[in-house]
């Protein structure tokens, strides 16, 4: 066992050098081997690149994973993914490749399904390293000779490294728990996942991931996909749950929401989805200490989410209980539903307010729009954060409004500078402003009723909504909104002064039944749908790296080599 762990280790440096230094054409010199006989004038020669991979990839799939098989796993993984880091030393995208072609097809291919499965399992089980007397550098009864006791010496010594976080550091408690070959095995599945398709035929571990199926669907698999498998949908699903502190997880998760039907469907239907939304709506909700890329995979699962109107109702009839991490307002008792409108306001206005990214703002309001239809029973503060938002948004559009005029104004007759454009800013405003009105008109139009919370924050804050009555741009979206302000102002008029908040909010509920539905106008029903981009890996690639590049398996580059991203941004 320790010969074979010396042995990748040696290899899996040595592939580092040459990857780093030459092209792939060159290494495939490297790995050329030229059988000459004695007196035969002719030479025969083999390429072993794909011997290896096809080695490392029995390696992975093939040996149980044990205590003294550990290191041998860890090793193989870390091996085949620094046989694809050719990425890394290009600033352009790799779309032909040598290694990625002995992986997509020959002896490679038909290992794909296992390879995917083992590489998802070793995930799942989150299998810590074992502890050092398990470990397979262990002193030989026979000695092993000098040479012997310094590979295991230095071979001990990464492994070190790699289980503890680095040479000389102090473990965390987190990282002691933590399972290096889970994470190994989830990056090398979402480098294979985000190769990219070779001219004549599409990554077959994309497919794989694609296609595979719950270990209880008895259905047939399609003859179209040989690369379809079963695998323990559960256990999957309480690992994604568990594990969504780290980028990899929730871009593993992205990818099974929106690449995977089976577990889409699975996901949507379970009756503890509180378990797999609470760690998402966290990632958002610390959107400080987060980085761009881990945030904006969190949101777009949301949204992949909240496409289900299922998942809509559902969220509003699952009640939390004492939200230690929400830390604006002490939360005893509050719907997930309502949880989740206050992260992705919450989400809405700390973009306003620092990164000022239109597309996280697009769909933040997407998510909530797809949920407006069935927002139900909304806590008091949530409602009051919708209405504080709307506001929010109001002064900012005057505030813009009353700059274009001054500036307007002063550069009458002067030909100095050109404006700034005010206007492409006031358009971007009103565009949020108007997708705010129509998230409010659609909770009061199809859930009136359920809602009393919020036509309360909507009476307190009735003057907001004056100065967008006449708007040419708000004037339609307005009509059911002045007409339940009209409406209920009314009644609360009827009722007295000096009424207690109890009071009013039961005379919002009679009169929520008494109101005529037909009065309100019915407008088309919001419904938006992630749609990825046209050239998705120009993001994920990089990504994806860069998360290899933060993982252990840097140990084996020079960050002066790295060409795909800059270490800022990694």
């Amino acid at each position: 066992m320790s010969e074979a762990h010396n042995a990748l280790f040696i290899i899996c440096c040595l592939l580092k050098v040459f990857i780093s230094r030459m092209s792939e054409e060159e290494l495939q010199l490297h790995f050329t081997y030229e059988d000459k006989a004695p007196g035969s004038y002719g030479t025969e020669c083999e390429d072993l690149i794909e011997e290896l991979l096809c080695c490392l990839i029995q390696l992975i799939v093939e040996i149980p994973l044990l205590d003294i098989t550990y290191s041998i796993s860890l090793e193989a993984v870390t091996t085949l993914i620094v046989f694809l880091s050719c990425q890394l030393f290009r600033k352009e995208i790799l779309r032909e490749s040598i290694i990625h072609k002995y992986l997509m097809h020959g002896r490679c291919l038909p290992y794909t399904s296992r390879l995917v499965k083992t590489l998802l399992y070793n995930f799942i089980r989150q299998e810590r390293s074992p502890p050092p007397g398990t470990h397979v550098f262990q002193q030989q009864s026979d000695g092993g000779g000098l040479l012997y006791g310094i590979a295991s010496g230095v071979a001990t010594g990464l492994w070190t490294v790699f289980t503890l976080g680095g040479v000389g550091s102090k473990p965390t408690p987190q990282l002691e728990q933590c399972s290096p070959l889970a994470n190994q095995s989830l990056l090398l599945l979402l480098v294979l996942a985000n190769l990219t398709d070779a001219p004549d035929t599409p990554n077959p571990y994309r497919q794989a991931i694609m296609s595979f199926k719950n270990t209880q669907d008895s259905t047939a698999f399609s003859s179209s996909n040989p690369h379809a498998f079963q695998i323990n949908f559960n256990s999957l699903y309480t690992a994604l749950c568990d594990q969504q502190k780290s980028d990899q997880a929730t871009l593993l998760l992205y990818m099974l929401l929106h690449q995977n039907g089976n577990v889409r469907t699975y996901v949507l239907a379970r009756t503890d989805i509180e378990n797999l939304v609470l760690p998402i709506l966290e990632i958002l909700y610390h959107v400080e200490e987060r980085n761009s890329h881990h945030v904006y995979m969190a949101l777009i699962i949301l949204l992949i989410l909240t496409e289900d109107d299922g998942f809509n109702r559902s969220i509003h009839e699952v009640i939390l209980k004492n939200i230690t991490w929400y830390a604006e307002r002490v939360l005893t008792e509050i719907s997930l539903g309502s949880l989740l409108i206050l992260v992705v306001i919450r989400t809405i206005q700390y973009n306003m307010t620092r990164t000022r990214d239109k597309y996280l703002h697009t769909n933040c309001l997407a998510a909530l729009a797809n949920m407006s239809a069935q927002f139900r029973s909304l806590h008091q503060y949530a409602a009051q954060r919708i209405i504080s938002l709307f506001s929010l948004l109001s002064k900012k559009h005057n505030k813009v409004l009353e700059q274009a005029t001054q500036s307007l104004r002063g550069s009458v007759g002067s030909n100095d500078s050109p404006l700034p454009d005010y206007a492409q800013d006031l358009n971007v405003i009103e565009e949020v402003i108007r997708m705010m009105l129509e998230i409010i008109n659609s909770c009061l139009t199809n859930s009136l009723h359920h809602n009393p919370n919020l036509v309360y924050a909507l009476l307190y804050k009735r003057d907001l909504f004056e100065q967008f009555r006449t708007h040419p741009s708000f004037q339609d979206i307005m009509q059911n909104i002045d007409l339940v302000i009209s409406f209920f102002s009314s009644r609360l008029e009827q009722a007295g002064a000096e009424l207690s908040v109890e009071r009013v909010l039961e005379i919002i509920k009679q009169g929520a039944v008494a109101l005529p539905k037909d009065r309100l106008r019915k407008f088309p029903e919001l419904k938006f749908k992630y749609v990825e981009e046209e050239q998705p890996e120009e993001f994920f690639i990089p990504y994806v790296w860069s998360l290899v590049y933060n993982s252990a398996v840097a140990l084996y580059w020079n960050p002066h080599d790295i060409q795909l991203f800059t270490m800022d941004s990694g």
